[in-house]
């Protein structure tokens, strides 16, 4: 059992590993422990050849029959025209099926290309870079914005740290690290925040970690591993199309012994037993040449063919031509939250300020103290005119601003930054010193509870006053009530000095603060998005939410789509309540839950094949490394092409071009359409 680094102290992890965190391994050590634990990268399972591939297509059923009648077609029937075209329509099929299948191998080739090329490593007490695939447990690794993560690390520094592991986990924010120890065994993986995980993106920060997994014992290592033994499902049409094939084959043969039996009583005596024999046995198997429909899998071929034309207009992009009938025998659509059922882009839906809550529509003054918080704190970047660049959250506040008319550009030119204290993830807050006329404006934001703290005043009409304790309750509730509804709250404080600080820090620029408000942000859903889950209610197919979230976010979205009851949490599960609950339990009780939070990759399939045990049809939508496994588990696997990686998209069988949930309800109408066609076929 692997062991659990983010419960153990720094000095525990240096002693088990017998590193050094001031000087590095030796480079005779670091050699030593890559003969033992190999190079840090991914392995994949052995890849069959292209010959082994093509061999392979011609172990269906309804092949091996067709491949027999063009036998007798033309060695007994000398109907040599028949055996070619079925023949072709055999091996047409086969170089289909290997095309398929090389496509769904480019999901772990992309996974490989995951891997950063190099990394900053402390070895010989000096701080060295070297490709990614030469560490080894015990290194020394740093971390600055804009690295990849080469390796999964326990941190043991980490200033203003913050990594972005959507990709991995699904958390649709950048997650602040810490080098603390984590209590507990099951904690999930997007809450351990001392740990930085193989092929994630620092976005902000520094800091440094010991490798403590490489290769295919990280945790991208174990998604690879899952994508190697994932189960082939068979699609319902080939399910369909081989007991078809058995029942035509039963039949056929059954009718030919009767004809070739009547026929050998009715006609005895009317020429020699020989003639007789050999004529019977050639309408027999003429009968059976015949009545064999070989043109059904070119029939069947064509009909996808067209149907995956007819989705490429609705903006899904089928990858495996049996995707397109699948979809119409889909009974539950297990979707990823962020960017699918939302619309991954945070954005201000409820803004506090002189005691009341206020819509993102609602009119604000440029000079409400609040609005100049949310925008003079802020490292927002603005370019051609409108472009945002920078921390989603930060994003969203210039976002408001600029859609409430105001005009951004001016209010920082003439509040001009001269100062700042940077965001620090220990004390979770920012503040900025600005020219105000011929003061200067502190401008603060963070987290709320933090920000109290260093709050002694408050303004009311037009007065400032000490803030008493009452109030400061009252707005720590006001707090609670907007994060009950799954907004991400940030507290807004400032002041106004005279000069500017000779050495600004917390201790002097983050004191004797007066309280602004509070602003709540989500990602919201997308406005087709709760539409398209009651038609998929009422034709019959159940929406389930998959995401990587804390319970009270996927909660509140699941509600406002209507994926869920308003108030039924006993349908919300957990990734560590799942954990708890045996493979028969939930298999037996899957359709209980609507909603799954906090979830690992192992959980998403462990969702897909609970259902999948209670004979559904299963889609599952993902667009991160993550998702892959589950995606390729599924009876039909649906990435996405716009905020999609390649390994979500190489293990998928149909890509949304839009990213859309609307879009996949739309592809299921197309898949009835098809699925009926050939049922006409």
């Amino acid at each position: 059992m692997a062991r659990k680094y983010y419960t153990e102290t720094i000095p525990d992890v240096v002693d088990n590993l017998n590193t050094a965190i001031d000087t590095g391994l030796s480079s005779e050590e670091a050699k030593k422990r890559l003969t033992k634990y190999g190079p840090n990268s991914l392995a994949s399972k052995k890849k069959k050849s292209m010959f082994m591939r093509f061999v392979d297509q011609f172990k269906d059923f309804m092949i091996i029959v067709l491949i027999i009648a063009a036998i007798l077609s033309g060695v007994v029937a000398h109907e040599w025209t028949d055996a070619a075209i079925i023949m072709i329509v055999v091996i047409l099929n086969a170089v289909l099926g290997v095309i398929q299948e090389a496509r769904s191998e480019a999901a772990i080739d992309a996974l490989k290309q995951m891997a950063t090329p190099s990394a900053h490593v402390r070895r010989d007490n000096a701080i060295v870079q070297i490709p990614s695939t030469e560490l080894v447990p015990g290194d020394i690794v740093l971390l600055e914005a804009g690295d990849v993560v080469p390796a999964d690390l326990r941190l043991i520094r980490a200033h203003s740290l913050k990594i972005e592991e959507a990709a991995l986990t699904g958390e649709s924010v950048p997650v602040d690290k810490s080098d603390e120890t984590l209590q507990g065994d099951d904690i999930a993986l997007a809450d351990r925040i001392n740990m930085a995980y193989s092929s994630t993106n620092v976005t902000y920060g520094r800091g440094e970690g010991i490798v403590v997994g490489t290769g295919m014992n990280t945790e991208v290592g174990k998604i690879a591993t899952m994508l190697n033994n994932a189960d082939e499902t068979d699609t319902p049409l080939k399910g369909n199309l081989n007991h078809l094939g058995k029942i035509l084959t039963i039949m056929i043969l059954a009718i030919c012994v009767i004809v070739f039996v009547v026929g050998m009583f009715t006609k005895q005596g009317t020429e020699p037993m020989n003639a007789l024999l050999i004529d019977m046995f050639l309408v027999a198997v003429s009968l059976a040449v015949a009545a064999i429909p070989e043109g059904l899998p070119a029939i069947v071929t064509i009909i996808l063919a067209l149907g995956t034309q007819t989705m490429a207009k609705h903006k899904a992009i089928v990858r495996k031509l049996p995707a397109v009938e699948t979809l119409g025998a889909t009974d539950i659509i297990c979707s990823d939250k962020t960017g699918t059922l939302t619309q991954n882009r945070m954005t201000v839906e409820k803004i506090f300020y002189r005691g009341s809550l206020h819509d993102d529509n609602d009119e604000i003054e440029e000079d409400n103290p609040a609005l100049l918080s949310m925008v003079l704190a802020n490292d927002t970047k603005i370019e051609n005119g409108g472009d945002l660049l920078g921390d989603s959250t930060e994003t969203a506040l210039i976002q408001y601003a600029f859609d409430q008319n105001i005009n951004v550009h001016d209010l920082l030119e003439e509040h001009k930054r001269v100062q700042e204290v940077p965001f620090d993830s220990e004390r979770k807050l920012m503040s900025t010193v600005n020219k105000y006329g011929d003061k200067f404006f502190v401008a603060v934001k963070g987290a709320p509870d933090e920000l109290l703290k260093r709050v002694t005043s408050v303004k009311i009409n037009g007065e400032i006053s000490p803030i008493t304790a009452e109030q400061k309750q009252d707005i720590l509730q006001t707090n609670q009530d907007m994060a009950k509804k799954a907004l991400r709250v940030l507290g807004l404080a400032y002041k106004i000095v005279d000069q500017t600080y000779d050495d600004p820090s917390t201790d002097n620029v983050e004191q004797d603060l007066i309280f602004a408000g509070l602003v709540g942000m989500i990602d919201p859903e997308r406005p087709e998005a709760k539409a398209a889950v009651a038609e998929a209610h009422s034709a019959g197919i159940r929406t389930v939410m998959i995401t990587g979230d804390h319970q009270v976010t996927a909660q509140a979205i699941a509600e406002r789509l209507g994926i869920l009851e308003p108030g039924h949490d006993e349908r919300v599960l957990t990734g560590a309540q799942l954990d708890q609950l045996s493979d028969d339990y939930f298999t037996k009780h899957v359709g209980d839950y609507n909603v799954y939070a906090r979830v690992s990759p192992e959980h998403k399939v462990r969702i897909v094949k609970a259902w999948q045990a209670n004979d559904k049809i299963v889609a599952m939508t993902g667009d991160g490394v993550n998702d892959a496994p589950s995606l390729k588990q599924a009876d039909i696997g649906i990435g996405m092409g716009i905020t999609g990686t390649e390994v979500s998209k190489g293990a998928a069988d149909m890509v949304l071009a839009d990213d859309n949930f609307a879009t996949i309800v739309e592809a299921v109408k197309q898949g009835r359409k098809v699925f009926s066609n050939i049922q006409k076929a």
